[in-house]
């Protein structure tokens, strides 16, 4: 197995093991809350996206940014509403074939970007039911931050512990 299928592999993988059991405003501010935090942590310049279907709950941009930001996090987004799967993935997979992604998927490249970022939120028995979007780094790195945080959100939430903490009005 090569490295690029050794790294499709592991994409998927990342998409059966990454599932919620349930996905509300709240558990979506709470994640975005996560990510941002993570990203000052880290002293990244990101911008983060949660959306349900076409609902965005989180949105923030950290100083460093730019509306750019805003172009790449709804071009990652359409992928993953439209093929199901994270961005980096179909991308990745399209490299593989040695493919231009657009021109194969029959989509406009403007409007579909297949690059790093956009992870798919999936709900157990329910299927995609959003997206988890960062932008501002290298693809790689893009979607390193999001499945690394949701990974621990994850491993938070089942184990009882309290989501971070949203205040209601």
């Amino acid at each position: 197995m090569s490295d690029d299928e050794a790294l499709l592999k592991e994409l998927l993988d990342q998409e059966k093991r990454l599932v919620f059991d349930r996905f509300d405003n709240d558990t979506a501010i709470a994640l975005g809350l996560k990510i941002i935090e993570r990203a000052r942590a880290e002293k990244l310049a990101v911008a983060v996206d949660v959306s349900r279907g076409e609902q965005r709950l989180f949105y923030a941009a950290l100083e460093g940014t730019s509306a750019d930001n805003e172009f790449w996090i709804a071009g990652k987004n359409a992928v993953v509403r439209r093929f199901g799967h994270s961005s980096f993935y179909i991308g990745q997979r399209a490299r593989l074939k040695g493919v231009d992604f657009a021109t194969s998927s029959l989509v406009d490249g403007a409007l579909f970007r297949a690059h790093g970022g956009a992870f798919p939120i999936i709900v157990r028995h329910v299927g995609v039911v959003g997206t988890a979007t960062v932008s501002g780094l290298p693809q790689a790195e893009d979607h390193r931050l999001a499945v690394a945080v949701i990974e621990e959100f994850l491993a938070e939430t089942e184990a009882g512990e309290p989501r971070a903490e949203v205040w209601t009005a």
